[in-house]
């Protein structure tokens, strides 16, 4: 069971993380008013208590050539446990995925998926989803800008 947060060190901690993973721990302390070492105490207990699940560089898509970012709803045949598993294995090796959410609806799941252009998303949704034998159809919206984009 994970931890609840404690109090308002710790939500500014996961404040001042959130918009700086690369703080140092003097920094934080500072921004935060603790000293280094229970600001650290609190980072590690948060860590532990699986609140801070990890610390990931956000690149720009465009490096990796990347420029077409498309949201695909998926419907699968049947909401079997095998057809589940079999979708959510092939999905986690798919490096053009990068989100991927259970959803209620008419729909089952929705991706968020990344390609150079329409003719490499042609590929992935012919070669890849599309070859799954549970998926049962697929809807695809293209993302014209990006007006908030924010993680946790």
């Amino acid at each position: 069971m994970q931890q609840k947060i404690a109090d308002d060190f710790d939500l500014k901690i996961l404040r001042e993380l959130r918009a700086d993973a690369r703080i140092t721990n003097n920094e934080l302390a500072e921004r935060i008013g603790l000293s280094p070492s229970p600001c650290l105490r609190r980072v590690r207990r948060l860590e532990e208590a699986g609140i801070i699940r990890g610390y990931t560089t956000l690149v720009d898509p465009a490096a990796f050539g990347w420029s077409m970012v498309a949201i695909a709803t998926v419907r699968l045949s049947r909401q079997n446990e095998d057809e589940i598993v079999m979708f959510e294995e092939a999905i986690r090796g798919w490096e053009e995925v990068l989100e991927c959410h259970l959803v209620t609806g008419s729909r089952d799941y929705v991706l968020k998926v990344v390609t150079g252009s329409l003719d490499q998303y042609e590929r992935f949704i012919k070669e890849k989803i599309a070859r799954l034998k549970c998926v049962a159809s697929i809807e695809t919206s293209f993302v014209m800008n990006t007006i908030k984009e924010r993680r946790l």
